[in-house]
């Protein structure tokens, strides 16, 4: 039979934030991997505060906020804090008591430099990496490395000579009380336009002659022949082959040799005293500089073979003649799934702040989410 619409009373009821989360739902061991890393952190945060004035809002919360805002698809600091005046799970997830105020979106811009002091991003990274490799989750002989381009916070008018001076502003006018109605005849110039039309035809620009007034440290780069050119910066990714989970990245300036000298980096500051292992890549690394210093380092290169290259590919024989040379090249591909998630589900294809710095903090609290979410999927069915 029809069931009939009772009108909401008004009256009180005792309800358990915790009662309300499905037992089964991935968060919940998400919180506990997070509360774990957290409590390991806390020597650190109580390094970065006073022990007088008037008490912050935790720590804990708000890089537990960060993560929610990667895991949700939140795409800003104030869209998350009004979501955590009514979501329940939010605020479950980050141990607030019903009643308690949502913080304020400023409290990110003004807390973020402090994290970025003490470096807790890469450090609180390295504890999930590390809860990764305790539960034989990660592989601790087969990578693969890749890279991509994470689009900048400023437009290309901004691109400017960086001899150029700086135009200043002309002070506002105060307006009178009376405001006269312009005549027919005057039309704005496109000068005094708020956002003036640029014409770039004709004109060279590098990141040698020219710098972005909103974020001087955003290259200019392109991802291949016939693409457009962007302000960005370039995200690298070292991933162990077993699971599909981030061991390594970081942010970088947009440039040629961007990539290889990232994974050569990452590679010799991960278990460079294992005796042997192996790194998967595409063809943009098949360069006799990064093949040679690998197998220096102790890592067999497993990189496509680019037979197009002046001068042929720098693999031969003796690498791809095995078995595990083409299942690195097929497990490699599994790098593009982060860079996808990442740029669809954590809102970071463009980002949303200026500066390497706070580029490289979100992308290592992204990578964090991103290792995260798959753990929970795998240690889920074994809880």
């Amino acid at each position: 039979m029809r069931g009939t619409k009772a009108p909401q009373a008004s009256m009180i009821c005792l309800v358990s934030p915790e009662s309300r989360i499905p037992e089964r739902h991935p968060l919940r061991a998400v919180k506990q991997l997070v509360d774990a890393a957290l409590k390991d952190l806390a020597p650190v945060f109580e390094g970065m505060y006073s022990n007088i004035g008037r008490p912050s809002i935790p720590p804990e919360s708000l890089l537990k906020a960060t993560l929610l805002m990667a895991l949700f698809s939140v795409r800003s600091d104030r869209m998350f804090c009004d979501q955590l005046d009514y979501n329940l799970l939010f605020r479950w997830f980050l141990d607030m008591d019903m009643t308690e105020d949502a913080f304020h979106p400023t409290t990110f811009t003004k807390n973020r430099e402090r994290l970025m002091d003490h470096d807790v991003a890469r450090e609180f990274f390295a504890l999930v990496v590390g809860q990764a490799k305790a539960a034989g989750l990660m592989s601790s002989e087969h990578f693969s490395v890749d890279g991509t381009l994470i689009e900048a916070w400023a437009s290309l008018k901004s691109f400017k000579r960086r001899d150029e001076p700086v135009e200043e502003k002309p002070p506002v006018e105060e307006k009178p009380l009376v405001e006269e109605k312009p005549s027919v005849e005057e039309k704005p110039s496109v000068e005094d336009a708020k956002n003036p039309t640029v014409d770039f035809h004709g004109e060279t620009r590098g990141n040698e002659t020219h710098a972005s007034t909103t974020d001087p440290e955003a290259r200019l780069a392109r991802k291949g022949n016939g693409k457009e050119a962007k302000l960005s910066y370039a995200q690298h990714v070292l991933m162990e082959n077993r699971n599909g989970l981030i061991v390594d990245m970081c942010i970088t300036h947009a440039h040629g040799r961007a990539e290889v000298e990232a994974a050569y980096m990452m590679l010799e500051r991960n278990d460079p005293t294992r005796s042997r292992r192996t790194v998967a890549a595409d063809k943009g690394y098949d360069t006799r500089d990064f093949v040679e210093g690998c197998r220096r380092i102790g890592v067999t290169p497993h990189v496509a073979m680019n037979k197009a290259r002046s001068g042929g590919s720098a693999i031969d024989g003796r690498t791809s003649r095995h078995e595990g040379y083409q299942l690195s090249q097929r497990f490699r591909k599994r790098i593009e799934e982060v860079f996808g998630w990442e740029k669809t589900v954590a809102n970071y294809r463009k980002t949303r702040f200026r500066g390497k710095q706070r580029n490289e903090m979100a992308s290592l609290l992204i990578g964090a989410a991103y290792n995260l979410l798959r753990m929970a999927k795998l240690l889920l069915p074994l809880a």
